[in-house]
């Protein structure tokens, strides 16, 4: 069994405990983000050197057939939305407020208070900024939006909803964990 801390840490250890009991497909993700849990106190801290926790939202429209993704101003590909946790240990709330901020939509809901899914993924060093390449151990929630309405933000080149079908043939591409994202969309 593994010892939880006991600090703010805990809820989200549970919470990727209980995910890894139920996605053995995704388990070295899933426990590479518990083991850097279990070992960074201050890993919900954008300053943490190597990384840091993210939260984001698989956010569908009423109907549940389409998703909104993002075109990330930064990294030039399609995601969903989402962002730091910055000392936030409330992961969910993260994904609900970044998902808010990046598309405008208030009113989001979780359909589920449990992890829909994690990634961990590189951001490349950007020189100019002195940001050093670290990683992103993303935890990602299944949301849905009251209305498709959105407002592009200063964090996104663009916003569009998305039929699953229509995700492999955005240009320029989505990451293979949104494409990932896709194929576990209910």
């Amino acid at each position: 069994m593994t010892a939880l801390p006991q600090d703010e840490r805990k809820p989200l250890c549970e919470q990727l405990l209980r995910y890894l009991d139920k996605h053995p497909e995704n388990a070295a993700n899933a426990q590479r983000l518990l083991d850097f849990v279990l070992t960074t106190p201050d890993c919900f801290c954008r300053s943490h050197a190597e990384g840091h926790i993210t939260g984001s939202a698989w956010l569908l429209n009423p109907a549940g057939d389409k998703a909104l993704l993002t075109l990330h101003h930064k990294l030039r590909i399609w995601v969903q939305p989402g962002g730091h946790a910055d000392g936030d240990s409330d992961v969910l709330r993260v994904a609900l407020k970044e998902a808010q901020e990046e598309s405008g939509i208030s009113g989001l809901v979780a359909l589920n208070p449990e992890i829909f899914d994690v990634d961990i993924h590189t951001i490349p060093a950007r020189p100019a900024s002195g940001e050093p390449e670290h990683l992103h151990y993303d935890v990602r929630y299944l949301v849905r939006a009251p209305h498709e309405h959105y407002t592009i933000s200063d964090e996104s080149d663009d916003l569009g909803w998305f039929r699953r079908d229509q995700i492999d043939t955005l240009t320029p591409p989505a990451d293979a964990a949104t494409k990932r994202l896709a194929a576990l969309w209910p």
